[in-house]
């Protein structure tokens, strides 16, 4: 039997939830391989056992959007969702079965090529605030209401402008920080995580530093934590934070920490780098799939120096125009949620759909269970302390155990998408195909006494600021689709599922 044949039998058992891959670090296959486009079909609930317990999955309760030419609070283009987060205290089922409640969402480091400036703009990183309407079985309506801007500790806006190699440091931390030009003199912030405490302190996830700052509920930064010195951007010796080119070793440009989460107690942060540092990886993108989930104790101090779990999560690896030949791709991780200290949920996904001029077919994006409670723990060694590889080629080391992980939901299913006009095309896309980045996720309960378990899920789209009616720092671009992939705007959108979660 070939290899690309057992790991495509591999696949297909995750999916089914038949078995966990490969969570004893064994060199065959190691991640799982999805080499042609990963499909359900299923018309409802799907049941996994992982670790001993069981998840349902009830399928597509409902879809939402906002018009990508919609304008925020500041006067800009709203831009979209790289990460989300939902105010339980907010949420309510209203008497006509309706569910009601607020959602605050972050964007990114804003629009790309805006008027003469090319790459990356002096955007000021903000919070979106919305509310949020949701009809079960029907639609979700989604309305922005307000937000604020982020600011650093001295009250000074942060900045998606690339850093290039300037670092300054404050109080022992070191950020990335243009030297001259735009954003001169302001933290570089390239936000795609947040994750809230009860009393509205919240922390964001950077991509540039691979870093996490702390804020309070208005916004104003309060603390930073810096990574480790595994995941730190090292060019010949030197830290660099730029986004352009890849570092000799440490977190690979525009793959920092993608995604961070707080437990449901309150004391633990974790968060996920996008995929392999570069040390991790080998020659091609499917190497790069061993990535790194840091745990953090914030039961003491919300801003600790180093975190008390460093372990490997193996993502998928993809066929990235999924035409059954070697696998070449890896389907990063874009966000997480914590069920507990050590288990959690995982969106992976390729990069392919709505947003991806050349029109590539989507192969998998999915929301996978994850659990490092017998992962191998490097927090303190030489490869979490070091640069000291944790796999070659893309093959894990043999004396390290990986994250348990198994498909909850696969959001590649064009039967439950087609009940709320959705669809998979991407040749060209239409305005309501699935868009190519996932990244946003967050958990409402469902206050069903029926059904005390079950949960919805928000799952969220970033739409890169591609509108042709673009507006940001007072300046109009045309950032629409214009390829072989489709024409026109890329709308934000939000899918919904219902869970049944253990506990």
């Amino acid at each position: 039997m070939s290899r690309a044949r057992l790991a495509g039998i591999v696949a297909g058992a995750l999916a089914l939830g038949l078995c966990a891959p490969l969570a004893t670090g064994a060199a065959l296959a190691q991640a799982p391989s999805y080499l042609t486009p990963h499909r359900d079909m299923s018309p409802g609930d799907v049941t996994v056992t992982f670790g001993g317990k069981i998840y349902v999955n009830h399928g597509l309760v409902a879809v939402g959007r906002v018009p990508a030419a919609t304008r925020d609070f500041n006067g800009d283009t709203l831009g979209s969702f790289s990460s989300m987060a939902l105010d339980v205290r907010q949420w309510k089922k209203n008497a006509d079965g309706s569910y009601s409640g607020v959602i605050q969402t972050l964007p990114d480091r804003g629009p790309n090529d805006v008027g003469s400036v090319k790459g990356t703009t002096d955007y000021a990183n903000r919070i979106h605030i919305h509310d949020v309407t949701l009809y079960e079985g029907k639609g979700l309506v989604i309305v922005p209401t307000g937000g604020f801007l982020l600011k650093d500790q001295t009250g000074q806006p942060f900045t998606g402008k690339d850093p290039g190699d300037n670092v300054i440091v404050r109080d022992g931390i070191h950020y990335p920080s243009p030297a001259s030009g735009e954003g001169a003199g302001k933290i570089s912030l390239d936000s795609e995580g947040m994750a809230y405490l009860p009393d509205g302190s919240f922390y964001v996830s950077d991509e540039y530093a691979a870093g996490l700052y702390l804020f309070d509920k208005t916004g104003q930064q309060i603390g930073a934590i810096e990574t480790v010195p595994a995941l730190k951007p090292i060019t010949n010796g030197v830290l660099n934070f730029n986004a352009e080119k890849p570092p000799t070793t440490g977190r690979r440009n525009n793959q920092g920490l993608e995604a961070v989460a707080v437990t449901p107690d309150g004391t633990r942060l974790i968060t996920i780098l996008q995929s392999a540092t570069i040390q991790d990886s080998g020659e091609g993108k499917a190497t790069r799939n061993n990535t790194r989930i840091l745990v953090y104790d914030i039961s003491k101090t919300r801003t600790p120096k180093t975190p008390i779990g460093d372990y490997v999560l193996q993502l998928p690896v993809v066929r990235e125009n999924g035409d059954g030949g070697p696998a070449n791709g890896t389907a990063a991780q874009s966000e997480m949620l914590a069920l507990s200290g050590d288990r959690f949920l995982v969106l992976s996904r390729d990069s392919n759909g709505r947003g991806r001029e050349d029109g590539r077919g989507t192969v998998f994006k999915s929301i996978l269970l994850v659990d490092v409670s017998a992962a191998t723990n490097l927090a303190g060694a030489p490869y979490d302390q070091d640069v000291k590889p944790v796999a070659k080629d893309g093959v894990l080391n043999a004396d390290i155990k990986p994250a348990a992980q198994a498909e909850l939901v696969n959001i590649l299913n064009p039967v439950q998408l087609a009940r709320f006009g959705q669809n998979l095309d991407t040749k060209p896309s239409t305005p309501t195909s699935l868009p190519e980045k996932l990244e946003a996720m967050a958990l409402a309960p469902a206050l069903d006494p029926a059904a005390p378990r079950d949960v919805f899920l928000f799952v969220g789209s970033d739409n890169d600021f591609q509108t042709a009616k673009g507006r940001v720092n007072g300046v109009d671009f045309d950032a629409s689709l214009k390829g072989e992939g489709g024409v026109g705007d890329n709308d934000s959108l939000i899918l919904v599922y219902r869970l049944t979660l253990p506990n």
